[in-house]
């Protein structure tokens, strides 16, 4: 049976990497997902590949840090599906590394805003809409940086995973008593367009020094990053709740 039947998700950061691969296991269980990027083009493909599959799709194209877009993507999944049960704060950003002192006050505003502000907004349009369907599942994309491990030049980056974190704990208990979930994945290095490994001048010590931090000595496919958010978006876990659960391949225990 399929674990999401019935259910009406929206997915941000869905036109590549671990939102694309969770648009399409979402709708391969039997949601009805809402597609949010920034980028037009790959969503139609992402939407495309869903429906060709037999699944339901519809993008939605905007930025995260823009609150009509949160608003419009709830909007869509009410009117064109009925509500919404799922949401899967996704989308995110590195920005630019480098030492915290040489960041530039707009550098760290564009990551802040993306990453933790982006998930605000997102959540502040989700939750009333989850609520209306009696509460519902709500998944941040967080990491293990700024949690488990210090990383040099990701001053922004770290706080506003870490920021998610504290979000999904006080959305967990603001709406608990009324049915709705908050977590947060927290994954550790994965083969998607964000990872170093797959810069361009990125060479195999790169990927081979990455690999190496996890105790698994590899780097997970998105589609195994998706399949923890299945897990959070289903109720498989509905006694999950305020979590920050790791998925990082053991790299926060690695020590060899």
């Amino acid at each position: 049976m399929q674990s999401l039947q019935q259910k009406v998700a929206i997915v941000t950061g869905a036109s590549s990497g671990i939102g694309r691969a969770a648009a399409r296991l979402f709708a391969s269980e039997g949601a009805r997902v809402v597609l949010g990027a920034r980028r037009r083009p790959e969503l139609d493909r992402v939407v495309a590949d869903i429906e060709a599959a037999g699944g339901e799709a519809i993008a939605v194209a905007g930025d995260v840090q823009d609150e009509a877009h949160a608003k419009a993507l709830v909007d869509t999944a009410v009117g064109r599906f009925g509500g919404l049960d799922i949401a899967f704060n996704n989308a995110g950003t590195m920005g630019r590394m480098a030492s915290t002192s040489e960041l530039s006050r707009e550098d760290w505003t564009q990551v802040i805003d993306t990453n933790l502000t982006g998930a605000f907004l997102g959540a502040r349009h989700q939750v009333p809409a989850l609520l209306e369907r009696g509460g519902g599942s709500l998944i941040f994309t967080s990491s293990f940086v700024g949690y488990t491990v210090g990383i040099p030049g990701v001053a922004a980056y770290a706080a506003s995973k870490a920021g998610l974190i504290g979000l999904a704990k006080t959305l967990a208990v603001e709406h608990g008593a009324q049915g709705l979930r908050a977590n947060a994945i927290l994954p550790g290095g994965a083969d998607t367009p964000m990872n170093m490994v797959n810069a361009p001048d990125a060479t195999q010590e790169v990927r081979d020094f990455v690999e190496g931090l996890h105790a698994l000595k590899r780097i997970a496919s998105p589609e195994e990053i998706a399949r923890a958010a299945l897990y959070l978006a289903s109720d498989a876990s509905s006694f999950v709740s305020g979590s920050a659960m790791l998925v990082d391949g053991g790299l926060s225990v690695s020590r060899t």
